[in-house]
């Protein structure tokens, strides 16, 4: 399977008082290599809209490794690990690195909503085929 990699900066306020990344950055992370994956791909916020369709997440769990410090050069990166046929039902995996070394692992189990019936529902073809391209 392929993966998408995304390289980040470790901004002051990623920091907790023990001057290494406060634990609920590293969700924010994954979050902020989905939607780059997303949107990269062409799931923009706009598209989602216009089918009013939206991911949300059933778990997220993080698994720490290394530290991570102020000024480290960093990369995050996405696989799909499991999915339904119709990628109603879906698992992304992330490992953050620095360098060669393995920081953190997230897995995130997700799904889509309607967002106006606010029930889970079936990707259209569109982002089907987005996601099947990171899933040859």
């Amino acid at each position: 399977m392929k993966r998408y990699s995304k390289k980040f900066e470790i901004r002051w306020a990623d920091l907790d008082p023990n001057y290494h990344v406060l634990h609920s950055k590293y969700y924010d992370f994954g979050a902020y290599c989905r939607m780059s994956y997303f949107v990269e791909n062409g799931l923009t916020p706009q598209l989602m809209n216009q089918y009013h369709i939206g991911p949300i997440l059933f778990r997220e769990e993080c698994s720490f490794k290394r530290e991570i410090l102020f000024g480290d050069d960093m990369l995050i990166n996405l696989q799909i690990v499991k999915h339904t046929e119709n990628f109603s039902r879906w698992t992304i995996a992330h490992e953050i690195k620095k360098g060669d070394i393995i920081c953190a692992n997230i897995i995130a189990d997700g799904a889509w909503i309607d967002t106006l019936h606010r029930k889970l529902a079936k990707p259209p073809q569109e982002i089907v085929d987005i996601f099947q391209r990171i899933n040859p």
